[in-house]
């Protein structure tokens, strides 16, 4: 399993890595519309593809269907648990950094979209594969 987790495993590095550095100034989110900056593009990406690449980590686990979705929920909210603990870590122990709700909930909507993404993929492959059967 750990072979097919790498991926997952190098990629949560480079976050806590990336969001451990001092940044720049981000101006304070006030308002809705402030909250469709750059920024949250950024967490909705970088916890896609964390997403993502959790999902593929552990597509051989998959077993009968109801376990399935036992895999997707714990999967789901680890990745959703470790956008938090970034957020956590930006707040109190980084310096030069300020972790906020805001970030938490553009991480935690990547971590879905990037659930969708994998979904779909492969139910796509799952259809072409009965397709030429």
């Amino acid at each position: 399993m750990i072979r097919r987790l790498w991926p997952a495993l190098v990629w949560a590095l480079l976050i806590l890595v990336l969001t451990g550095l001092p940044g720049s100034y981000f101006p304070e989110v006030t308002s809705f519309w402030d909250w469709l900056s750059p920024d949250k593009a950024v967490h909705l990406f970088i916890f896609g593809v964390q997403a993502y690449l959790v999902f593929f980590g552990i597509k051989p686990q998959y077993l009968p269907h109801k376990q399935r979705y036992l895999f997707v929920i714990l999967a789901t909210a680890a990745t959703v648990l470790f956008g938090l603990t970034t957020e956590l870590l930006q707040r109190h122990v980084f310096y030069g950094r300020d972790g906020n709700t805001f970030d938490f909930l553009a991480d935690a909507v990547g971590v879905f979209l990037g659930w969708l993404v994998y979904y779909f993929v492969n139910m796509r492959n799952i259809v072409s594969k009965n397709k030429s059967q």
